[in-house]
This record gives C-alpha cells, structure tokens and sequence, in this order.
C-alpha cells in the first residue's frame, strides 16, 4: 500500500497587524504625556516665578532696615515702590496716570477704611515733593501701611480692582 498524498494546503500566516486602532495603552500614553509636561512647565513657573508682590517685599524689608538714608530719602523710595508694584499688578492705564488724592483712593481700595487718603499714607502724596521733615515714627507708620499694602495684593485680586475703577470711569 501506497501512502496517500492528502491535498494539503499551505501554511496560512494570519494578516499584518494594522496600525489603527491603537492599542489602549498607546492611547493612554498618547492622553497622558502632554499632559504631564504641561503639569511639569506650569509648576516650574509657579517656582521659579518672581512677582512683584514678592520683590517689593524683599526691597521693603531693606528700606526698613537700611539705616544710611535719611526718612525723606525712605518717602522718596516707598512712593516709588508702591507706584512700581501697583503698575505691575494692575493695568497700566488704570493706575499710571493716578496722582494727588487719586492715587490714594486707589491706595485705599485694597485695605479697609483710608488709611492713605486720611491716615500716614498721606504723606506719600506730598511727601517726595519736600513738604516738611517726616518724623521716625511716621516712616514706620508708613512702612507698616505699606507691608499691609503689599499683603493685601493678590495676581488674582488686581485685575477686579482694576475692573472696578473701569467700570466706574465708564457709568461716570
């Protein structure tokens, strides 16, 4: 007896895998990656930012404690501080163009009650311009205002203050 030849077909190799859709791992990979390196830019802004806020802090303390400069150079400086962070908190035009009673209204606004317009903060109206001697315990009246001040500002505070005063200027 002769072994029979069965008819056999070939070997039958499965079709090449596509490339979508793909697997759910990928997918993930795909969701999870940008996002994690946006997390990671966003947190080393928020480390490494230097705000205003914070640098007018830093300056304050060293106008608080430098002992060479007389009280009205200490005025000069802290009328030019506040002016300097209010800009950067605030838009520009809502605050650059404030002076006299203005200025301290808007001085007024972050704390309770008006401690510029009415309390020590009014010197720094009239103050830089040589109207008289300050005396020690004014300039550290004023230097506390200022770090109340400074507290008292927040990157998210500044901008609904500054749309308060427009819409102010806009029903006037």
């Amino acid at each position: 007896m002769q072994p029979t030849q069965l008819p056999l077909k070939d070997i039958h190799v499965p079709e090449a895998i596509g490339w979508w859709p793909p697997a759910p791992g990928w997918l993930l990979l795909a969701f999870l990656l940008p996002l994690t390196i946006l997390l990671l830019i966003a947190a080393y802004r928020r480390l490494t930012r230097k705000t205003a806020v914070k640098t007018a802090k830093k300056i304050l303390l060293g106008i608080k404690q430098d002992r060479s400069k007389d009280n009205f150079q200490k005025l000069c400086e802290l009328s030019v501080l506040l002016r300097r962070v209010a800009i950067s908190v605030a838009p520009t035009t809502d605050v650059a163009g404030l002076t006299g009673r203005e200025w301290l209204a808007y001085l007024d606004r972050s704390l309770k009650g008006s401690p510029f317009s009415e309390g020590i903060g009014a010197c720094l109206a009239s103050g830089p311009y040589g109207h008289g001697p300050v005396a020690d315990s004014e300039i550290s009246q004023l230097i506390q205002l200022c770090e109340d001040w400074l507290k008292a500002q927040h990157p998210l505070k500044a901008p609904r203050l500054s749309m308060t005063s427009a819409r102010g200027q806009q029903t006037t």
